[in-house]
């Protein structure tokens, strides 16, 4: 990746695009994560790619590319949002439930919009986009120690709303009642 930056740093448009193309996934799983609408989730990976394409030559350390992407990323969606939010007039959107076929994990996706915004988001670098804590500290500009309390924060959001149904489903499995009796199937 390195080689391709500095190449892209030189006004190789190949190369940048072979860069864009091998981090298309995550932008569109970061992006759909904060905003949570496919139209706008484009619109801020167009404006990241144009962004990037113009600053390219401001990047000092090549091996940060793939960081400083995700942050002007995440700028870009806050952009969005906040523009949103000044057409509403400080109204909550209804967004339609659109479910994205390009979207591997549907199930993820619904775990991750019923989670609290700042949980979602470092969910979303550490989970998806394989970000480590340090990385996701350098791109939300906050300590790393509040990048893994809100990981473990999260976690437990997702555990309090499936852990009682994982436990549900397994005791009807063996065969468990309510009250801890067991019962038989019929």
């Amino acid at each position: 990746m390195t080689n391709l930056v500095k190449r892209a740093q030189k006004g190789d448009a190949d190369a940048f695009a072979q860069l864009v193309q091998s981090q298309m996934q995550n932008m569109y799983k970061a992006a759909r994560a904060i905003v949570r609408n496919d139209e706008d989730a484009a619109d801020a990976i167009s404006e990241t790619i144009l962004a990037c394409w113009e600053k390219i030559g401001q990047l000092r350390k090549t091996e940060y590319f793939r960081t400083w992407m995700t942050k002007i990323l995440i700028n870009n969606c806050n952009d969005i949002l906040r523009k949103r939010k000044m057409l509403c007039y400080g109204d909550e959107m209804q967004e339609p439930s659109v479910k994205s076929e390009e979207y591997n994990n549907v199930e993820w996706m619904e775990v991750l919009q019923g989670m609290d915004e700042r949980y979602r988001l470092v969910m979303v670098l550490y989970y998806v986009n394989g970000l480590n804590t340090v990385q996701i500290s350098d791109v939300l500009q906050m300590p790393a120690s509040t990048v893994r309390t809100r990981l473990a924060r999260g976690r437990e959001q997702i555990a309090s709303v499936y852990g009682d149904f994982g436990k549900r489903s397994h005791e009807v499995d063996m065969g468990i009642g309510e009250n801890g009796g067991r019962y038989e199937n019929i």
